[in-house]
């Protein structure tokens, strides 16, 4: 993707465009080649029909907006971030999940990544409080939370079912008052 073409926000490194059913090949590419670093915390589709139907949930349904962060150098797909579970009305809150593809780990792209959606979700799309849920072993998710503002609120016992089981998860959380100190 050519440079500032269709990006919903841009940082020095990074910008954001919503996922489509076109980025299959590429993504599904991309969580294969990343298996020995998503598991056992992420399972992001890896076949084209997984893919279409993760992408149509987030295309299609109201509750959820994906993200998919590309390098600016070039647009190919770093990784991900996602905001399900939007509840507006008193709430305006969502529930994050994301992930970096391995080509780009380490680099510091997810934090630019994520610290574009936090942005994106308190201005244009009108959210107070984004929350994320990190099982405590995964060390790199919670430095990201850690770099990007979030603060820790709690931990719950078998919170949610992550391969096979159900696994403990620290609660973190950001809200736009959070962000506008930064």
């Amino acid at each position: 993707m050519p440079e500032n073409a269709g990006y919903l926000a841009e940082g020095p490194r990074v910008g954001l465009r919503h996922f489509t059913l076109d980025d299959g090949d590429e993504f599904t590419a991309r969580a294969r080649e990343s298996t020995s670093l998503h598991q056992p915390w992420l399972f992001p589709p890896g076949s084209p029909d997984g893919y279409a139907a993760y992408a149509g949930r987030l295309i299609e349904d109201r509750t959820k907006a994906g993200f998919l962060v590309c390098e600016r150098d070039g647009g190919g797909i770093a990784g991900f971030v996602n905001i399900n579970n939007i509840v507006e009305g008193g709430f305006l809150c969502g529930a994050l999940g994301y992930g970096a593809f391995a080509h780009a780990a380490g680099r510091g792209l997810m934090s630019e990544g994520l610290g574009l959606v936090v942005r994106y979700a308190f201005g244009t799309m009108g959210l107070h409080r984004l929350e994320l849920n990190v099982q405590p072993g995964n060390a790199a998710s919670i430095a990201l939370a850690r770099r990007c503002g979030f603060r820790l609120e709690g931990f719950s016992p078998a919170f949610i079912h992550v391969d096979g089981a159900w696994r403990d998860h620290e609660r973190w959380a950001i809200t736009a008052e959070m962000t506008a100190s930064r």
